[in-house]
């Protein structure tokens, strides 16, 4: 199952990690985010309770402060990666995360447990950059959009179960269980990626850790078309996302009276997610990473259009809009994982940097449209309905001046390197 692309580290029949257990692991490092926001989402209401929160849209800041220290975080790890090699920022990073989960675990305040959020997400934002750093190193082109497609089916049993998990510990116990149960899954991620995951980052690819380096590297991320457009497409199709699981725990306890079944609402319309990077991962190699995700966009468009035709209703059966939410995960299923393989397709010898900055702006953008779009709840779905329109519209936008109006085509980009005296 190992491939040599262009752009991608040559690798032997040695590397220690099956393909099975190197696709779980990056899965799991890249799920930590999504446990640490999705496990959480029961709990807002207690949480809010216990630490005298205001008004029912401030619980949304636990979410929404996380990916103020994740996005922070993102600018160092990936520069870090790209010098020091792939393991000990990755570790670093999981160590910080940990040291975030005990401080959490001690707070007395609701502004003291958001101050923990925040260094939670910075630490991570270590795992996040550098597993995508890694898969980058060991494949390249349409294998990778692949591989992500499979570490997707992975992770994505993270939204399925964590808000069903969450529940039960509330069940057994009060919220700060929970951060407990956090501090497990970073500690058996430290551990597994301790004992496992070797270098990936060959001494000879190592960039200086230095000003001009690193600005040098980020001239060239943002200077190349293809990864600049698709970063900030990820940007919007992320918020479409957070815009979605900042509203959640609302739109279906409070709009339709699920109570205690809320997490089997939120599980089953992530199961779509299961649907998408399963048929991605069978027709990338033959229809291409554009040709999945821009025909993406548009089925996304298309039920919005059902949506919007529909006046955007205030509250439409439960069915009828876990429906339309399922189709909307299943598109994000498609395009996220193909869009960051195109974001980073150029970026072999700079996937460090180039998975910082794209995760740095998508988890940014992300969360202010996220954020501002959950902030805007008024007690209906529309206005979640409307936010995810608009967000698909901007996406097609973006893709079709990155492409020049052009869509659909395959493209192989040369694999941008720094100067040899950088």
């Amino acid at each position: 199952m190992l491939v040599k692309s262009q752009g991608a580290v040559s690798q032997t029949a040695q590397f220690p990690l099956s393909f099975l257990e190197f696709v779980s692991l990056i899965a799991l490092l890249m799920a930590l985010t999504a446990l640490s926001i999705d496990v959480m989402l029961p709990a807002l209401p207690q949480i809010g309770n216990a630490l005298g929160a205001g008004d029912e849209n401030d619980r949304q800041l636990v979410i929404s402060v996380y990916f103020v220290g994740f996005a922070a975080g993102q600018l160092l790890f990936g520069p870090l990666s790209d010098h020091y090699g792939r393991r000990q920022p990755l570790l670093a990073g999981l160590v910080l995360y940990i040291a975030g989960t005990i401080i959490a675990l001690s707070s007395g305040s609701f502004a003291g447990l958001l101050v923990a959020r925040v260094f939670q997400g910075f630490g991570a934002s270590a795992p996040r950059v550098i597993a995508l750093a890694v898969v980058r190193d060991r494949f390249g082109g349409r294998e990778m959009a692949r591989v992500m497609s499979f570490v997707m089916m992975v992770f994505i049993v993270v939204p399925i179960l964590a808000p069903g998990v969450g529940e039960i510990i509330l069940e057994v116990s009060g919220w700060r269980a929970i951060f407990y149960f956090l501090l497990l899954a970073a500690a058996s991620s430290f551990v597994w990626a301790w004992l496992r995951l070797p270098e990936t980052r060959h001494e000879e690819d190592r960039l200086p850790f230095s000003a001009a380096s690193i600005w040098q590297a980020t001239k060239l991320v943002i200077t190349t078309r293809q990864t600049v457009g698709y970063m900030i497409g990820m940007g919007f199709v992320f918020g479409l996302l957070l815009s979605y699981i900042i509203s959640a725990q609302q739109i279906f306890v409070d709009v339709y009276g699920l109570g205690s079944r809320f997490p089997v609402a939120f599980g089953a319309i992530a199961c779509f997610l299961v649907a998408a990077s399963g048929l991605n991962a069978l027709f990338v190699r033959r229809i291409g990473m554009r040709g999945v995700s821009h025909r993406a966009i548009f089925a996304g468009l298309a039920v919005c259009g059902v949506m919007a035709l529909a006046g955007f209703p205030e509250k439409p059966p439960l069915l009828l809009f876990g429906l339309y939410m399922g189709i909307v995960f299943f598109c994000f299923g498609v395009i996220m994982p193909n869009f960051s393989a195109l974001s980073m397709e150029p970026m072999g010898h700079l996937a460090g940097t180039a998975s910082s900055l794209a995760g740095f702006y998508s988890t940014v953008a992300g969360a202010v449209f996220g954020t501002a779009i959950g902030q805007t709840f008024d007690g209906s779905v529309r206005p979640l309905s409307a936010g995810i329109t608009l967000l698909f519209i901007a996406t097609l936008v973006t893709v079709l001046i990155t492409e020049r109006f052009r869509l659909m085509q395959h493209k192989d980009p040369p694999d941008v390197q720094l100067p040899h005296d950088q």
